[in-house]
């Protein structure tokens, strides 16, 4: 922890960055039925948004893609021609849903606001999900066109008639057709020869289509779907665009508490570059692409996740920010790049639990590039609480705090009572960017959302006395011992903290006497792979930094990767599964419990 002193307090800095007059000035509205602060120079749709930044840098790079350099006016130009033909040949009007399944091409930011040009709603789908899945959350909206890229439709080709019955869709664009095994489908339509067919016709068709109003629908993503099917997260125009308000009042927070002006970065002379390494179904990624286009930087998109290629890209396309799950900054760690020529001012990251020690190790090998992480759901739009700069570095627990338009409160999930500052419950939030449903489940929307606009996280966690939130746990992940309710993120961060490991997670294996007790699977980086770290030596070392009733038990240490969801998350369903089978083989379940209570 550092020993960062604040020149100004969170309050001080919320009046300054929100006052009236400033470009994030708070105002009350009607939202949903309630009252709420909202950010009054928001733009009202995504429409607006995307004509109004493309036509301001217009002339500047925008989208990197391997040999692809295309500007701003280039992707402009590409979603009026997708948006026109979107309307006028397959019949997509304001509210519609199109669905979106591909890699991180191109194509996805061009279809994405295609769509919205019009005013329907993206439906963004995990395109690493399997073929019944997959077509579930397409069917599910009732998606009038799909637009997937050639590895999905191999994966949906055997199913493309009926999921055209069951979504109702009158089409199916494939993007980049010369990459698949075939170069066409039956059933689907090549996206690029359907754009190339519609040329010399009326690019501004989609202009026919009315504007959206703040509180029309904007999007539909899904959640990550660890268990049972996902749900789609249905969000308003406001919704959406609101976290692109939050990151700009954390960049002012962050200079105000270290004392200092907010940097005023002019694009035409000193641009700035993020690499999109999240995929773009996640809202993680999602938003980034939106904060990079009012930023007017380019965004350096990759193929796939390999970190010795990401290390090249960064230092050839001058990448000054890197953002994602904890997973990423953890493997830019182990490559060379640190000792290379590189332009990186940042590392932001979300979507889980960091290990706690990834602030030290981050500073030790870029001392200069600075930290930010959040705390945010696909269902609050991916930002709820966000903690950058200093703060970060003084407090490298916490996800930060929120901004004056939102609230954050801790409840009690026995009684609902609202619990004070220090004690850990259910991580509530209220604010103009979350959901405004779950699609076509009210039941779920009930249960998750209260009347006054409360979204039940289902994470837990703890606020300190300036407002700074803490997450625990998913409540699921709780591991419950004789009683006792154990954090799992409490037990991966005391082994985080041997330098060995890469990748961690603690899960629970039954006991007839205590309930549940203490496993965890860990694997260790590279250099230590092969039999090189011991189970025991692990659980000696958690013996130092936990109490005995939270020490695992057992430790499966093994060289392959966690499994992840698409989001990053580490799945720890099969991770149960493995540590019970391993627990009962050992012939432990039902034995005394090593650890005393």
């Amino acid at each position: 922890m550092s020993s960062f002193v604040p020149k100004r307090s969170i309050a001080e800095c919320k009046a300054i960055i929100f006052a009236p007059g400033s470009p994030l000035e708070i105002e009350q509205a009607l939202v949903g039925g309630e009252i709420q602060r909202v950010f009054k120079n928001l733009h009202k749709n995504a429409r607006e948004l995307w004509l109004s930044y493309t036509e301001k840098y217009a002339r500047l790079p925008f989208i990197v893609f391997e040999s692809d350099r295309l500007t701003y006016q280039d992707v402009r130009e590409r979603t009026f021609r997708a948006a026109s033909v979107l309307r006028e040949i397959y019949g997509v009007r304001k509210g519609d849903r199109v669905a979106i399944a591909m890699r991180n091409f191109p194509e996805w930011i061009v279809a994405f606001w295609a769509i919205h040009l019009l005013g329907g709603v993206p439906v963004l789908v995990n395109a690493w999900l399997p073929a019944k899945v997959l077509q579930y959350c397409i069917s599910h909206t009732d998606s009038k066109v799909i637009v997937i890229d050639a590895e999905r439709a191999e994966v949906l080709k055997a199913q493309i008639e009926e999921l055209k019955r069951t979504s109702g869709a009158g089409a199916v664009l494939v993007v980049r057709a010369h990459e698949g095994k075939q170069s066409a489908w039956d059933g689907m339509e090549n996206w690029d020869q359907v754009m190339k067919n519609y040329e010399g016709k009326d690019d501004t068709a989609w202009k026919k289509e009315p504007a959206c109003l703040p509180e029309d629908n904007c999007l539909i993503g899904y959640t990550s779907g660890t268990t049972g099917l996902p749900k789609g997260v249905l969000s308003t125009q406001r919704a959406f665009l609101s976290t692109m308000f939050m990151l700009a009042a954390e960049f002012a927070m962050r200079a105000l508490r270290a004392g200092v002006s907010a940097p005023v970065v002019d694009p035409f002379t000193q641009q700035k570059a993020s690499l999109l390494s999240a995929p773009l179904f996640h809202v993680l990624a999602c938003q980034s692409v939106v904060s990079s286009l009012a930023r007017g930087a380019r965004v350096v998109m990759i193929r796939k996740w390999d970190p010795e290629e990401v290390a090249r890209i960064i230092v050839t396309e001058k990448v000054n920010a890197v953002g994602g799950v904890p997973s990423i900054i953890l493997d830019i760690l182990e490559t060379e790049l640190k000792s290379a020529k590189h332009n990186l001012e940042a590392f932001t990251y979300g979507g889980s639990i960091p290990p706690t020690q990834l602030t030290r190790t981050s500073r030790d090998a870029f001392p200069n590039v600075q930290l930010m992480q959040g705390y945010g759901l696909t269902e609050t739009n991916g930002a709820a609480a966000l903690n950058g700069g200093q703060d970060c570095l003084a407090r490298p627990a916490s996800v930060g705090t929120v901004t004056i338009a939102h609230d954050v409160i801790i409840v009690d999930m026995m009684t609902l009572k609202v619990l004070p500052p220090g004690q850990s419950g259910e991580i509530w939030v209220r604010g103009p960017n979350v959901m405004k449903e779950y699609w076509k489940d009210p039941e779920v929307t009930s249960k998750a959302k209260t009347r006054d606009g409360w979204f039940r996280t289902g994470d837990l966690g703890s606020l300190d006395q300036e407002g700074f939130l803490y997450i625990r746990d998913r409540a699921k992940d709780i591991i419950i011992r004789g009683g006792e309710n154990i954090d799992s993120s409490m037990v991966e961060n005391a082994l985080y903290s041997d330098p060995r490991v890469m990748e961690c997670a603690a899960v629970g294996v039954p006991d007839r006497r205590l309930g549940e007790l203490v496993a965890a699977i860990v694997v260790p980086k590279q250099a230590w792979k092969g039999g090189k770290v011991l189970e025991a030596e692990l659980i000696e070392a958690a013996k130092k930094s936990l109490p005995g009733f939270a020490v695992p038990v057992m430790i499966i240490v093994q060289d392959e990767p966690l499994e992840h969801n698409a989001t990053g998350k580490i799945l720890k369903p099969p991770l149960r599964d493995l540590a019970r089978e391993e627990w009962e083989r050992r012939g432990a379940n039902g034995k005394p419990a090593i650890a005393k209570l």
